[in-house]
């Protein structure tokens, strides 16, 4: 909804959007800052003391406060010719699903959901393997991650112009091989900087491939099913792709976890190194689309 809003506000989403979304970002940096340098809420000691629930608080006054602040926002009503009748398919948003028509589409889709499956191990999973294997302010140590988020969102328009859509995605994607790779032999001893560059890659992970997709699905969609496309691709990526990676993830992780509730992580971060990379070759091969399309066009 909050995309949906922002795009639809804009005359050139493909260069303003990084601008808007980075602000997102950088309040996630903060959160993460004041847990682990501020309150210390994930130190052992207040994990132990329970302290850590406190986050749920923080949350909850932070979406209470964004929900005042909706009031005051721009107007933004659904656009639609006022000769035509609304139908029950256009409030449903179904209109959208005339955009898997399109092959180069359906295929970004269907990797939408599978790219997510890999990153819902790293949702479930970072912040226990950092404080499990002993980094210290772990939550605090993965806001590198959303600072080099703000950096190459800045930096998706340049990389559009350069290498197109499709080698951005690609590119996204070769992220979280390596991501993963790097947890699964890193530790918090000699090779703490592999654990820092895999947190550090969040950037190129997160941004080359969902920011990209956000803004190729504006693109995609066209002025009337802008919305309905953005709550498209966002059930398949946060609802079908997240329902299934988590799950997923959690029965690798209990799979590889001992009697003496130790987990084997090399074995966990490798598994969705694997799926990352397979996803990356399919999306290559059967992804043909490089350039975007000008949403005035449409």
């Amino acid at each position: 909804l909050v995309n949906s809003i922002a795009f639809n506000q804009m005359s050139d989403p493909e260069k303003e959007f990084s601008t808007i979304r980075v602000w997102g970002t950088i309040g996630w940096i903060v959160a993460g800052l004041m847990i682990s340098y501020v309150f210390h809420w994930d130190s052992s000691a207040n994990i132990s003391g329970g302290l850590l629930r406190n986050t749920f608080l923080m949350a909850g006054i932070a979406s209470a406060i964004l929900g005042l602040f909706s009031f005051i926002l721009p107007l933004t009503p659904p656009k639609s010719n006022k000769n035509e009748k609304v139908t029950v398919s256009d409030i449903l948003g179904l209109e959208a699903l005339k955009l898997l028509k399109n092959r180069d589409f359906l295929v970004f889709f269907i990797s939408s959901i599978l790219i997510c499956i890999p990153l819902a191990f790293y949702y479930q999973n970072a912040n226990p393997f950092l404080s499990g294997i002993g980094l210290e302010n772990p939550t605090g140590k993965m806001t590198l991650g959303q600072i080099s988020e703000v950096l190459f969102m800045l930096l998706l328009p340049v990389f559009f112009k350069k290498f197109g859509f499709k080698n951005t995605l690609l590119l996204g994607m070769l992220a979280w091989v390596l991501r993963y790779v790097l947890f699964a032999y890193g530790n918090a001893g000699e090779l703490t900087f592999m654990l820092i560059i895999g947190i550090a890659l969040h950037g190129i992970c997160y941004d080359f491939f969902f920011v990209s997709g956000q803004i190729y699905t504006n693109a995609r969609a066209g002025e009337k099913n802008r919305s309905a496309a953005q709550g498209l691709i966002t059930l398949a990526t946060y609802g079908i792709g997240m329902l299934i990676g988590f799950y997923i993830a959690g029965v690798i992780t209990d799979t590889y976890r001992t009697a003496d509730n130790l987990v084997n992580w090399k074995v966990v971060w490798l598994i969705p190194a694997g799926i990352a990379a397979l996803v990356m070759i399919l999306f290559a091969l059967f992804f043909k689309e490089n350039k975007l399309i000008k949403v005035k066009q449409l």
